[in-house]
């Protein structure tokens, strides 16, 4: 499986790109997540807009240049049926989006289900931790939101996943791997042990790769968001102690790519 850093080609290339387009990202995320997602996007050039105030779904999707869908927004106040309008627009427009499935399989039913039923509107990108990506298969899920599985563990569900969902499947972890319909692998190292230590990390990634996903095809924004947050990372833990600096430092760096 090939590697994908910050210096690859292509992932210069979108950022490039990302930062002289500016594109609109529409999302739906969790209170907890919205500040950090914002400002990730913004740090790399995007304009995001979030939440769901009447009208937005109906709308946003339609001319925004990417979407992104956390199935934790349903602690925010959005409804099920504000999730489904989002996807079901951006589908009938044409618009590429993201699906993070946060908390599948962890043990409630009725969530679970109407995450999947989101499914038939097609996500471009299905970003997740290893529990859920092992979940959305039919398989083990974690404790909350938390993983009880390595990404190393769920290589193989990445890829027959992707086949079946005709998506790109993304797994985080300390190791990253991305697949996609056609049978692309890579991964993606790097990183900090703190990151998983600031809330939103995990939700703001899917931002990311929706900011990506508006100006390249799916698999080129996978690895570009994936490789910016393991640069970012990384280079924001060598410069601080603790983890509200580093989550200081991590958007800095991600504003310095």
């Amino acid at each position: 499986m090939e590697t994908t850093t910050i210096e690859s080609p292509e992932v210069q290339a979108a950022i490039a790109s990302l930062r002289d387009t500016a594109p609109f990202v529409y999302g739906l995320t969790n209170y907890v997540a919205a500040n950090l997602s914002a400002n990730v996007l913004l740090a790399l050039g995007a304009g995001p807009a979030i939440g769901a105030a009447p009208g937005f779904t109906a709308s946003f999707p339609a001319g925004a240049g990417a979407v992104w869908i956390n199935g934790a927004a349903l602690m925010s106040s959005v409804t099920p049926e504000a999730l489904e309008e989002a996807a079901a627009t951006a589908h009938k427009a044409g618009t590429p989006w993201v699906f993070d499935p946060v908390a599948i399989g962890a043990g409630a039913t009725e969530y679970d289900e109407i995450l999947k039923s989101l499914l038939k509107y097609k996500p471009a990108i299905i970003r997740g931790n290893a529990s859920e990506i092992s979940a959305l298969a039919g398989g083990e899920g974690g404790s909350g939101v938390d993983s009880t599985l390595d990404s190393s563990e769920v290589v193989d569900t990445v890829k027959q996943l992707a086949v079946r969902l005709d998506a790109v499947v993304a797994v985080s972890g300390q190791v990253d791997y991305l697949c996609d319909p056609a049978g692309r692998a890579t991964s993606v190292e790097g990183g900090d042990a703190r990151m998983p230590q600031v809330t939103g990390t995990g939700c703001s990634l899917g931002a990311l790769s929706a900011g990506f996903c508006a100006v390249t095809d799916p698999f080129t924004a996978a690895r570009a968001a994936h490789a910016a947050f393991a640069a970012a990372g990384q280079r924001a833990g060598a410069r601080t102690a603790g983890t509200g600096s580093f989550a200081v430092a991590f958007v800095d760096e991600l504003s310095a790519l």
